[in-house]
């Protein structure tokens, strides 16, 4: 909302040195929020002066300029030669001067400059050169305007282009604000400056007269509410539409973000601004009839003010007559029955309607309007009659018109509920302890009634009518501490409980997420959306169908399961980098799986109310009604690890590079994680392994098969890894306490075994750790070789041994004992023999 000073100084009382700032300030206070300040971007000299000669000269271009003399007074230069290409004035006629130095709205500086064969000492300006309007067939001239200034006298000052206006932003609950009177009225709040009330007028004066009764036809009414409940008009016979809009008028709309559109529109956007009450003015000589507010029918149409033919919606309340429809109620009205230049008596308009109808009008049509925006918000209901007559009084004051008795009106009861407000709890709520007369002078200065209760429990409050927003004791609370000052609200910060903190199981998770960070892979969270194929393909071994969850209204219509793998996730995470040209990733993200039980109904149609905690028994109810949530930890790698250098070629991610993040992530979560030969449905076979924690499987690693990772765009191999993480930290226990180092050194020997092809290695190296004991720190496969010197069938496995004792330094003899004693269990369990 944009409110120019001059016109705020007629409602509240401003001090005589007050700035936009001082007055943004004020109003901060109270709760609105500062937008900007706004000028008429024009500054002078620029002055009245009155023609003196005037010479047309025809050019060889055709057209034809007029050299004049113009007086602009002694303390200006006196007479000055101007050229003019406008010829709307004569010999004698006052204007306005724009002299050399002056800056007009663009900016447009002025200079004495050589044209047409003269030098014109200044400018005789058009009202759009003045930022007063879009008119530039001519120049303004005063008499038009119904100005006799003396020559010389500033013209900025004259057509209040000296105004300034300050702009708010208004939130939905404060839709009073949308006026002069609503900001007048928060000024004092703010202030304690005196406030006065242009709608306060004797309700006797305000009577509309008889002849023009509206009926209200309403069959199917939204949500119960009669689309209008009030509907005043009021008749103005004798105007004259091309009288002009007085400057300081002009200056004010311009100012508020609003045109010129002649002295009728401007008079009702006008009142408009002024009390927050939309008008409309119809060409009564256009309308046929009586006039009827009612629903629109199937298939009805009609054509708007902005031109546009409109099919309308059943729910569309129009005012119309016997032609058909003639306004979209409380959004725009209708072309044919607007006034225009011809029009001589006007049927003013000014009604309350239903802000729920007008707002799903102007949404429905794209058609947001002054007149939705405040309806939709709620309009005082017994601002109507004031406004219709301020309207009517403007139209015979600026446009020549008079006030007739014709007019009608159909009222409406206002009724606005009581609330009651407990002793005490605005203290309570706000945290503040405001007296007793602080809460009654607070709510009594926005204009309600308060009535102390007998008992003195407290108070009954009766809202103001253009205060729809406060509905219970809340708003009440709100508007003390609004009143008072928010800055009398104590900051304070709460004492955390003692013993509180991240659980294990969150610490953990952290642990994990930071370390595989630290070790060079990227975390890339996403939606937890994916289609059934994708669940059945990354959420079972088997590639099997499985249940999942499908949402009632999902954010994608192609994807509307909850997700059983954080896999399909990285796969279009991966393809949107690799589309990218980014082609070396590695990628994780731990996030939370739906894993529904088969046979079991999730989901529930009880939703409990809002503002109020449920029960117990509701609470367990939801909880039952959600499936198993566990969080995983996944990874994809793709591209390469290591780019090609000069004499070195680039190292392919893979298997080894998964593994080592597994790794990562065992050590962070305190772990020991296991690798067996496993098949999954996603992955290639033969390069597939599952995940073991003390026995038990708690997630699997592979490369991707070919076919899935063409499916999903991956130009090349992918390897993934998805781990339980939740089952991974219940399995780790309690603190991980890391080992203390030994001051000792350690013995290292090699050993190799000969062993059938198919034992896996993993089973091997467990077999040597277990025999080798309490002294064997690290046991790691160096080499796996198959070729001549080995056995047909047979292969040969190189492992590296590291022994320490925390107490002593190991001998040789003692290292080898330990891994004689390690290939001992190895050749009991798999057959395997030293290597000669």
């Amino acid at each position: 909302m944009r409110v120019p000073l001059s016109w705020l100084r007629e409602y509240v009382d401003l001090a005589a040195d007050a700035t936009p700032e001082d007055v943004l300030a004020a109003l901060v206070t109270v709760g609105f929020e500062e937008e900007d300040v706004h000028r008429f971007d024009i500054t002078g000299p620029v002055v009245v002066g009155q023609v003196v000669s005037l010479e047309a000269e025809p050019q060889s271009n055709g057209k034809t300029i007029n050299w004049c003399q113009v007086d602009v007074g002694e303390a200006n230069g006196g007479i000055r030669g101007i050229v003019c290409g406008a010829h709307n004035f004569v010999v004698g006629d006052k204007v306005v001067v724009t002299l050399p130095g002056a800056v007009l709205p663009g900016p447009f500086p002025i200079a004495a400059r050589k044209t047409y064969g003269h030098v014109s000492d200044g400018m005789i300006a058009s009202a759009r050169e003045l930022g007063l309007g879009d008119e530039h067939n001519g120049i303004v001239v005063l008499s038009d305007l119904g100005i006799d200034a003396p020559v010389g006298t500033d013209a900025i000052a004259l057509l209040g282009l000296d105004d300034v206006a300050v702009e708010i932003n208004v939130t939905p609950d404060r839709g009073y604000a949308f006026s002069l009177r609503g900001v007048a009225r928060e000024y004092a709040h703010a202030t304690g400056a005196e406030f006065r009330d242009p709608a306060e007028r004797d309700f006797a004066e305000l009577q509309p007269g008889t002849g023009h009764t509206t009926v209200v036809d309403d069959v199917a009414p939204v949500r119960g509410n009669v689309g209008a409940r009030e509907f005043v008009t009021r008749v103005v016979r004798g105007v004259d539409p091309s009288r002009p809009t007085p400057p300081w008028m002009v200056a004010r709309l311009s100012l508020a973000g609003m045109r010129s559109l002649g002295v009728l529109i401007d008079i009702t956007n006008y009142v408009m601004l002024e009390l927050g009450q939309p008008l409309h003015g119809y060409d009564l000589d256009k309308l046929t009839g009586g006039i009827t507010v009612r629903r629109a029918t199937p298939g009805e149409k009609m054509t708007t003010l902005d031109g546009v033919e409109r099919s309308l919606h059943v729910e569309d309340l129009l005012i119309t007559d016997e032609s058909g429809p003639i306004g979209l109620a409380g959004v725009m009205g209708g072309g044919t029955t607007e006034m225009s230049d011809t029009t001589r008596n006007v049927l003013i308009e000014a009604a309350s309607f239903d802000p729920t109808t007008i707002a799903r009008s102007a949404r429905r049509h794209k058609l947001p309007s002054e007149a939705s925006k405040r309806f939709e918000r709620g309009v005082d209901p017994l601002v109507p009659f004031v406004a219709a007559r301020r309207a009517a009084d403007l139209m015979v004051e600026l446009a020549g018109g008079t006030l007739t008795e014709e007019g009608g009106a159909l009222f409406a009861e206002v009724f606005v509920g009581e609330i009651e407000l407990p002793a005490g709890f605005v203290q309570g709520l706000i945290g503040v302890d405001y007296t007793d007369d602080e809460i009654t002078g607070a709510l009594t200065t926005i204009g309600a009634d308060v009535t102390a209760s007998d008992e003195g429990s407290g108070w009954t409050v009766i809202p103001p009518t253009w205060r729809p927003d406060l509905t219970d004791k809340w708003t009440l609370a709100e508007e003390v501490a609004r009143i008072h000052g928010l800055d009398r609200i104590p900051s304070v910060l709460p004492t955390p409980p003692s013993g509180r903190g991240l659980t294990a199981h969150q610490q953990g998770r952290r642990r994990v997420a930071d370390a595989l960070a630290a070790a060079g892979l990227v975390e890339t969270p996403s939606f937890p959306f994916t289609t059934d194929v994708q669940n059945d393909l990354h959420g079972s071994a088997s590639g099997e169908h499985l249940p999942s969850i499908r949402l009632v209204n999902p954010l994608d219509g192609q994807a509307p399961y909850l997700r059983r793998s954080l896999i399909p996730g990285l796969l279009q995470t991966a393809h949107r980098n690799i589309s990218r040209g980014l082609t070396d990733l590695a990628i994780f993200e731990t996030g939370a799986v739906f894993l529904p039980e088969p046979g079991v109904e999730y989901g529930t149609d009880e939703v409990p109310p809002l503002g109020e905690r449920p029960s117990d028994e509701t609470l367990a109810a939801l909880n039952a009604s959600i499936p198993p949530q566990q969080r995983f930890i996944s990874a994809l790698l793709t591209g390469h690890v290591a780019p090609r250098q000069p004499g070195r070629p680039a190292e392919a991610a893979g298997l080894v590079e998964a593994l080592d993040a597994v790794r990562v992530i065992a050590a962070a979560a305190g772990v020991d994680i296991d690798v067996v030969q496993a098949e999954r449905a996603a992955l290639h076979p033969g390069r597939t392994g599952s995940l073991l924690v003390a026995g038990e499987e708690v997630g699997y690693v592979g490369e991707l098969h070919p076919a899935v990772a063409e499916g999903a765009d991956l130009p090349g191999r992918a390897t993934v890894f998805e781990l339980d993480l939740d089952r991974i930290l219940t399995l780790a226990g309690g603190r991980v306490v890391a080992a203390s180092l030994s001051t000792f050194p350690a013995a290292t020997q090699d050993v190799s075994l000969t062993l059938p092809a198919e034992v896996p290695a993993a089973d091997v190296q467990a077999a040597l750790a277990e025999g080798a004991g309490a002294l064997l720190e690290s046991v790691r496969l160096v080499d796996d070789y198959r070729g001549e010197g080995v056995p047909e069938g047979s292969k040969s496995l190189t492992f590296a041994l590291r022994f320490r004792a925390d107490d002593r330094t190991l001998t040789a003899a003692e290292a080898t004992a330990a891994k004689l004693a390690g290939v001992e269990v190895a050749g009991q369990r798999f057959g395997a023999a030293l290597r000669d």
